[in-house]
């Protein structure tokens, strides 16, 4: 393993959820949120670091087990690693919600769309910043 590329790739991971993650939250989602405002924490804008710093320690473990399987280093190879872990992760964390909580089904299905779709781009940009 490169370890300055794995570090500028963990890091370039790591923005990139945090764009994406403010697109799809902060500005696609953000109306159905308001909806459901009585369900959030009321302390949530708190205690958001801990999501920021879960964030910026899943993208190394993200990066990481991209570059344990790394072949070519090929934009098509980081979008299947992205589409199988986005698939992964947020079929459960998706379903999990919606059985936990009493959330609408559709913005559950709308997590899991935009959550895989987030997860594919990471995987590009893990791809693209590590390749040779």
């Amino acid at each position: 393993m490169n370890t300055k590329r794995f570090i500028i790739a963990s890091i370039s991971v790591f923005v990139t959820f945090l764009v994406l993650d403010f697109l799809v939250h902060g500005v696609i989602l953000s109306g159905t949120y308001a909806i459901l405002q009585g369900v959030w924490r009321s302390d949530m804008n708190r205690i958001m670091w801990m999501m920021y710093l879960a964030t910026f320690v899943f993208s190394f473990v993200f990066t990481w087990l991209f570059v344990r399987g790394y072949r070519k280093g090929e934009i098509m190879e980081g979008l299947v690693f992205g589409l199988v872990m986005g698939t992964g992760m947020n079929i459960m964390a998706a379903m999990g919600q919606y059985v936990m909580y009493p959330l609408p089904g559709a913005m559950c299905v709308k997590w899991f769309i935009f959550g895989t779709i987030e997860y594919c781009f990471a995987g590009i940009v893990a791809s693209t910043v590590y390749s040779d």
